[in-house]
Formats: C-alpha cells, structure tokens, sequence
C-alpha cells in the first residue's frame, strides 16, 4: 500500500507565494510522473503540472511563469512553488503519483489534498 500526503496548504493574500509539498511512502519501488491538480469549488478538478523521473516538466498553460514544480526522488517528493498568487488560484490541491510497487504493478495514487486560499 502506498500513502500520498500533501501539505504546505494556507491563507495568503493575492500576490503572495506558498510552497505545496507532497510525499509518497509504502510499499514503493520507484515513482514516475508526479503530478499536482487542483479543484476550485463548484468546478472541476483541473491538471496544473507534472514532472517524470527524469526531471522533464510540463505545465498548464496558464500557469506557466508562476508556478514551478520540482521533485526529490530520494524523497518521494514533489513540490509545488506558486508565487504571485491570484484570487482564482484558491482551490484544493491534489498530487498524484505513478508508483511502481513493489509488486511490480504501476498504480496511480491520490492525496487527500490542500486547501490553498487565496484573500485580501
């Protein structure tokens, strides 16, 4: 079994940057693409980036320039650097995580998500 847990999730004023954390644990052989979406109340759940293994990125468009997403594979560990943060950035954040088992079996994993609020 494999555990997703994110954090990093808060209050910030419109402008202001955060750090979102996530990191996998159990029974884990090794971690391809690590991902981070986000779901604003009464929408739903969109992709805003991810990263492979190997360090390759790919963000959502509009997002590009503010957001940055990195990895520590030692760690299991992916992060999410939002600066200049807008009203409209408010939203859950979920990561999830193409895991290889031990098994040997690829499976996906959610976390439970963050709150990320964005007010003046």
């Amino acid at each position: 079994q494999v555990l997703v847990v994110e954090s990093g999730g808060g209050l910030v004023q419109p402008g202001g940057s955060l750090r979102l954390s996530c990191a996998a644990s159990g029974s884990i052989f090794s971690i391809n693409t690590m991902g981070w979406y986000r779901q604003a109340p009464g929408k739903q759940r969109e992709w805003v980036a991810h990263i492979t293994r190997g360090g390759i990125t790919v963000y959502a468009d509009s997002l590009k320039g503010r957001f940055t997403i990195s990895r520590d594979n030692a760690k299991n560990t992916v992060y999410l650097a939002m600066n200049s943060l807008k009203l409209e950035d408010t939203a859950v954040y979920y990561c999830n995580a193409a895991v290889y088992e031990s098994t040997g079996y690829l499976r996906h994993y959610w976390g439970q998500g963050t709150q990320v609020t964005v007010s003046s």
